[in-house]
This record gives C-alpha cells, sequence and structure tokens, in this order.
C-alpha cells in the first residue's frame, strides 16, 4: 500500500500545529452506554437531512451503531440485536434469553355462580332453630325482637305480676305475724333478686355471683334480727360495705379480661346492694311493710292491664292508693296509708320499667319483673312507715 493512500477514518498522530501529545489534557467520553431495552418515544417532526445521518426507508430499522429513524418514531439497536418491535398501544413484551413458550389465549372468565337464595320460613314454622353443636346458635328472645325492630322496652306481663302480687300479700301476711314469719318470704324475694339482675344484666350463668348477693342478703337479715329493728340502718350499710370490699377482692383475683371483671363487679355489686336492702322489710314498721306490700302488689296488677301508657301509669298510682288506704284500715295508720301506698306504688312502677328495659327474656320477667317492685319499694316503706308512725 503506498504512502501517499489516505484513510479518512484513522485518527491523526498528534493535535495540529505540531504540539506534543498530552493524555491528561485529552478530552475522553465517559458517558454511559445505551440501553437496548428502553425505547423512548419521539413526537413526529419533519425529516431533516444531515451530511452524517443514514436515512433507511419507511418502516425499516437499522442495525449496527447507527441511530435509525421511521415514521417520526426513533429506535436504537446495537450489531447483532435483534429488530425493533413496533409501537402499540400497550408496552411491548420482550422476548427473554431462552426461547418464550407459545401464547396461550385466555377465555374471559365465567361469571361466579349466585348462591340460591335461602328458604324462606313457613309463618307457622318454630319460631327459634334447635340447638346444635355445628355453629348454628338458637336465637333469644332480645336478638329476634332487636332483629325485627321492636321497641327494646317489653313489660313484664300478667303472669309476673300475678306473682308479684302473691309475693306481696306472704310478706304482708307475714308482717302482720312477727319477724320469722316474715324472714320466709323475704328470703325468697331476695334470691329471685340476685338471680334476676344478673340475667337481667345479660350474664348467665353467673352462680359465684348470685351465691355472693344472696348470701349478703342473708346475712344483713341475720344482722337486723340480731341489733334490733332500732339500728336497722347500721346493720344494713355495714353490711352493704363489707360485701362490696368482699366483691372487690374476689374480682381481683379473676383472671377474666378487664372488660368481663368490670362488669362482673358492677353486676354483683349492685345486685348485692339490692338484696341487702331488701333486707329492710325486717327493719321497717310491721304495719308500713302491710300496707307497702298490698299497694305494690296492686300496682303491678293495675300497670299489667293493656291499656296506652299515660293511661296505665295513671291507673296504677291510683290502685296503690287505694290499696294503701283499704289495708292502711287495718293498721294504726288509718289514712295516712294512701301516702305510703302511693310513694310505694312509683317505686314499683320503678322496678317494672327497669325490668322491661332492653329486650328482657321471659326469664327475666319471671325473676327481676316479680322482685324488683317490690324490692325498690323498700325505702318508700322504711322513710314513710317511720314518718306516718
Amino acid at each position: 500500500m503506498s504512502s501517499d493512500q489516505q484513510y479518512p477514518y484513522e485518527p491523526q498522530a498528534g493535535p495540529p500545529g505540531g504540539q506534543s501529545y498530552d493524555p491528561n489534557v485529552t478530552q475522553t467520553w465517559e458517558g454511559q452506554t445505551w440501553d437496548t431495552q428502553y425505547q423512548p418515544t419521539v413526537r413526529p417532526q419533519a425529516p431533516v437531512s444531515y451530511d452524517t445521518a443514514y436515512l433507511p426507508p419507511q418502516g425499516q430499522y437499522a442495525y449496527g451503531n447507527e441511530n435509525a429513524y421511521g415514521n417520526g418514531e426513533a429506535g436504537f439497536a446495537t450489531t447483532g440485536g435483534r429488530p425493533l418491535p413496533p409501537e402499540t398501544a400497550h408496552p411491548p413484551a420482550y422476548e427473554p434469553a431462552a426461547p418464550a413458550p407459545a401464547p396461550v389465549a385466555y377465555e374471559a372468565a365465567a361469571p361466579a355462580p349466585t348462591p340460591a337464595p335461602a328458604p324462606e320460613v313457613a309463618a307457622a314454622g318454630p319460631a327459634y332453630s334447635s340447638p346444635t353443636t355445628a355453629g348454628h346458635t338458637r336465637l333469644t328472645d332480645a336478638q329476634r325482637a332487636r332483629a325485627e325492630g321492636r321497641s327494646p322496652i317489653i313489660d313484664p306481663g300478667m303472669q309476673p305480676a300475678a306473682l308479684t302480687a302473691v309475693l306481696g300479700v306472704l310478706l304482708a301476711a307475714g308482717a302482720a305475724v312477727g319477724p320469722y314469719a316474715l324472714l320466709v318470704p323475704l328470703v325468697l324475694l331476695q334470691a329471685v333478686t340476685a338471680a334476676g339482675w344478673f340475667r337481667l344484666n345479660g350474664m348467665w350463668p353467673a352462680r359465684q355471683g348470685i351465691a355472693l348477693a344472696f348470701l349478703g342478703g342473708v346475712t344483713a337479715d341475720v344482722a337486723l334480727l340480731v341489733a334490733g329493728r332500732e339500728h336497722a340502718p347500721a346493720a344494713i350499710i355495714g353490711t352493704l360495705g363489707v360485701w362490696v370490699l368482699l366483691t372487690l377482692v374476689l374480682q381481683l383475683r379473676s383472671h377474666a379480661d378487664p372488660d368481663e371483671r368490670m362488669y362482673g363487679l358492677t353486676a354483683t355489686v349492685v345486685s348485692a346492694a339490692l338484696a341487702i336492702v331488701a333486707a329492710g322489710h325486717l327493719g321497717a314498721e310491721p304495719d308500713a311493710v302491710v300496707v307497702g306490700a298490698v299497694a305494690v302488689a296492686a300496682a303491678a296488677l293495675a300497670r299489667a292491664v293493656p291499656l296506652p301508657g299515660p293511661v296505665s301509669v295513671v291507673v296504677s298510682l291510683l290502685a296503690a292508693a287505694g290499696a294503701g288506704i283499704a289495708a292502711g284500715g287495718f293498721t294504726d295508720l288509718g289514712t295516712g296509708g294512701a301516702l305510703l301506698g302511693l310513694g310505694a306504688g312509683v317505686c314499683a312502677l320503678i322496678g317494672l320499667r327497669v325490668a322491661a328495659y332492653d329486650y328482657p327474656s321471659r326469664f327475666v320477667h319471671m325473676t327481676a319483673g316479680v322482685a324488683l317492685p317490690l324490692t325498690v319499694a323498700v325505702p318508700a316503706v322504711w322513710l314513710l312507715g317511720r314518718a306516718l308512725a
């Protein structure tokens, strides 16, 4: 090859002007290499002719180290690379190193079948499902009433009112005979009060709490019989204080959750307080106990009569006052029995209202609905009896 043959792409030995080559001042290209996986999209523009640009035909792609332009799009490829795929509406799928399997045609998933609606229970069918061990629970009266949107206030009715009247007559008869005769129906009243309050609060079975509350009532009875009627307040308050402390100690030893322990503590203290307060029948004047028990019985029976709400309340209070006058005629209270009967009637209606609250069950009506009217009336009987004696 002749020495005068020129190689257009051969670099010169040094810079022009005869200066020596200095590697410290020579500029070098240190940019990143082209990423063949990233394909940017360039807006369409008019082709521009450059002296050093190679413009391939429409729809073709260039191979090698030069840029490729076609249809206003730009693509980059390296020597030996595959042709760039055309741009689509979704990101192109690039082939992996291993040969890709044949595409699988996916069919649209069929919609899930709609479950058949459960058959409606016939109107004449049973009200509750049978108890099982497979996870199906029996509906309670409160749950059914709540699901049906009924009022949470359900009055006990005539049967609990009749039991209240019977228990009131027994208390009146026992008070007329003597304290030990009064003790028998009083213990029954305290037992029903303790059980009914726990069930009214949705806690059942609660044998330990019921037994503790009932034992508190019996302890108050014994304290009253020993101390006498004149020391009734001290005996009742002292027993109540001891039982509150005992309940706190027992609840602190419990391993239940904090919320459950709080519920148990509240229910036990209130149940024990009601059972202990019921012992006030032994500390009240016997004539006041006779008049108050008869008035409560009359108010409960009148409240069970199906009448409009305000009318029922008025009729119940009138019945209590009338029963108080009638019972006062057989005692030394006389016409003062009307006032005592009216006060006992108001307390009895409060007790019935409490027993009717929050979708109560039949068991609540037969326990709390029977006992609470007589138990709540004890403070009125004791106070008014001492004032009128």
